[in-house]
């Protein structure tokens, strides 16, 4: 069977990480979305999403697929009542198509004619930026449960102190030296050759991505995920980084998620709590406000490739688009456009040519290059963008 993961009506809510990638490339819990699918039933998958991602994340189509709603978390049920899905079967959570079979030959979905399946248990549904931060503890327990269950952790090193040791799983490769490893509220995951420094105090839940670094005396409160290729010092608490990001030294990250290729300065710290206790907003690029988020606590949103300098402060709930170069003394405003650069005082446009300079020295210190794949989707968001610029 071929399995097709789609974006589905909520992309829009999960700007700016959405300009890069599909929804089944967030990072919740330890993986992907895709990955966690994949996992489960045992096939490579590919994607439905918009036209400009095509090239980096192409679709395969055959005389029979499964289309499955990428922002709906897999569960060992629910993979296998998809599993099971024949000509004409839609599965719906309430209003929502979770899965359905379909042919090449069928270019629009007329749902009516399908018979349609409830799926009766509770599901994790990621539709909004503040989800994978806020349900990043369930996700963490179950991709826990999936990568460790009948397998056994590396031995934990002496000079580690531990508590619940049964719930800390330490990955070929990683080394962790005279740390606290606290899994009393949630799992730790180790990943294979990650590095946790000595002198760290981790809280569970929490997961550390392959290659990635704790450095000396940070600590992580959960639930806090570090793709790979992360490093990270100070305080974090509740946030999630997807991959190649850095918060390498002193300052506090919570309630915040950053994507790939970000960087915060050297004792920059975000507020994740407004100081009347008030809900807090975040910007709603679809609705192009801010609106409510129902959350108390929230932190910083910032998309793939964007930066910060040294002691920059981040108010409560900022969101933060794609490339943008944020510095400078007081408090820049809570939504900055991708492509900015500046800070409190303002902000110009951070022009391509300087953007694809820095990607390409960012990356090759990972020995990873810059595609042309990727700088069209930088050149396309860019200009998708413009709008909520300076002019």
């Amino acid at each position: 069977m071929n399995y097709i993961l789609f974006d589905s009506d909520v992309r829009n809510s999960l700007l700016p990480f959405t300009y890069t990638r599909p929804v089944a490339e967030i990072r919740i819990g330890i993986l992907t979305i895709r990955e966690k699918w994949e996992f489960f039933l045992g096939f490579t998958t590919t994607t439905i999403t918009e036209e400009y991602l095509e090239a980096k994340y192409p679709m395969v189509e055959l005389n029979k697929n499964i289309l499955i709603n990428a922002s709906f978390l897999p569960t060992k049920n629910l993979v296998n009542q998809v599993r099971k899905l024949s000509k004409n079967q839609a599965i719906f959570q309430g209003e929502q198509v979770v899965a359905f079979f379909t042919s090449d030959t069928q270019e629009n979905v007329d749902f009516d004619s399908y018979e349609q399946l409830e799926f009766q248990e509770d599901l994790i549904q990621i539709k909004h930026t503040s989800d994978i931060f806020s349900l990043n503890d369930k996700a963490i327990q179950a991709d826990f449960d999936l990568l460790t269950q009948g397998r056994t952790s590396q031995p934990i090193p002496d000079g580690v102190h531990t508590i619940q040791k049964q719930n800390i799983f330490i990955e070929q490769g990683a080394t962790v030296s005279y740390s606290s490893l606290n899994a009393s509220k949630g799992p730790i995951y180790i990943g294979k050759d990650s590095e946790i420094m000595e002198g760290c105090l981790v809280r569970g839940p929490f997961a550390l991505g392959k290659n990635s670094i704790l450095k000396m005396g940070t600590k992580a409160y959960g639930a806090t995920t570090l793709g790979p290729h992360c490093k990270v010092g100070g305080e974090i608490n509740n946030s999630v980084l997807f991959g190649y990001s850095s918060k390498g030294h002193e300052g506090f990250l919570g309630n915040s998620v950053l994507g790939e290729w970000c960087n915060i300065g050297a004792d920059s710290n975000s507020s994740n709590l407004k100081n009347n206790y008030a809900e807090v907003k975040l910007w709603n690029y679809q609705e192009e406000r801010f609106t409510k988020t129902g959350l108390q606590f929230c932190g910083l949103m910032m998309g793939d490739h964007s930066k910060c300098g040294i002691n920059t402060m981040f108010n409560t709930g900022t969101v933060v688009g794609v490339s943008a170069n944020i510095f400078g003394s007081g408090f820049p405003r809570n939504f900055i456009p991708s492509f900015s650069w500046g800070g409190a005082a303002g902000f110009t446009t951070y022009q391509m040519k300087k953007v694809i300079e820095v990607a390409k020295v960012v990356m090759k210190r990972r020995d990873l290059e810059l595609s042309e794949t990727d700088i069209s989707i930088l050149q396309h968001v860019f200009d998708k963008t413009s709008k909520f610029r300076a002019k």
